[in-house]
């Protein structure tokens, strides 16, 4: 079972210069759990600063870097990988100029305007 904190400070200080707004309260004691709408193992990605109803305009699985395009303003993003498994935000193409590491269970409100791609890693 995973467990999730809530420290705001112990989010900060692990995700370096990413804005941390929050951490999930979800259970992910089972296989194919969902949360928000973000499927388990996913890192899925809101319009704006909420859940969207549940429906991310986003989502990724495997592992890699993914470029990004047409993103402005806020946007949250949730880290429901599983295994320990981060992502980060890049201001530059291709992963280059990485911040920070989500962990998994986590997430975050983040302005994506300087962002163009983000990474998922074991």
């Amino acid at each position: 079972m995973r467990r999730i904190a809530r420290a705001a400070a112990a989010v900060s200080l692990a995700l370096g210069v990413l804005t941390t707004v929050g951490s999930t309260a979800a259970n992910a004691a089972t296989s194919a759990a969902s949360y928000h709408g973000c499927q388990d193992g996913y890192v899925c990605i809101y319009p704006g600063a909420g859940w969207n109803n549940d429906q991310p305009s986003h989502v990724y699985y495997d592992y890699g870097t993914y470029n990004l395009s047409g993103m402005f303003g806020t946007y949250r993003i949730m880290n429901n990988q599983t295994g320990g498994a981060t992502m980060s935000t890049c201001t530059g193409y291709d992963g280059n100029g990485c911040e920070g590491n989500l962990p998994s269970g986590w997430f975050i409100d983040k302005d994506m305007t300087p962002i163009n791609s983000i990474t998922l890693q074991p």
